[in-house]
């Protein structure tokens, strides 16, 4: 009865701490704009930004518990969101971040050793 789910919500692929955070990001706002995800469960990040923004606070230490508040808050939003739905939105991020890190690659590869050559003009025809 009691059996444990085998979810694995993995974000981190070596992005770096920022890249993971606005892959977060991103998953979540995918997620608050899809249909399938019950509106209820939409409520939690929208309710943890304005606990964030109110100037009164459930525990003393400001900046912490504001952090753990909207951290829990994000967290259990994805982990409740139906699987196929996140998993279907993670995919699109990851595959839209590997086409955009080919592109740096090849983009830095192509430039790598090219000497440009130009002269600085003013608005007004004159040459600096």
């Amino acid at each position: 009865m009691s059996e444990k789910s085998n979810r694995k919500i993995a974000i981190s692929q070596g992005g770096g701490f920022f890249k993971d955070i606005s892959l977060r990001i991103k998953l979540i706002l995918r997620l608050m704009g899809d249909n399938r995800v019950n509106s209820v469960l939409k409520l939690m990040p929208i309710g943890s930004l304005v606990y964030l923004v109110l100037p009164t606070d459930l525990l003393p230490i400001n900046p912490i518990d504001d952090a753990v508040i909207v951290w829990v808050a994000t967290y259990l939003f994805v982990e409740l969101c139906p699987p196929a739905v996140v998993q279907e939105h993670l995919e699109a991020l990851n595959a839209t971040r590997k086409v955009m890190n080919n592109y740096q690659e090849t983009s830095s590869q192509d430039m790598e050793g090219e000497i440009i050559d130009a002269e600085i003009i003013e608005r007004d025809g004159e040459e600096k």
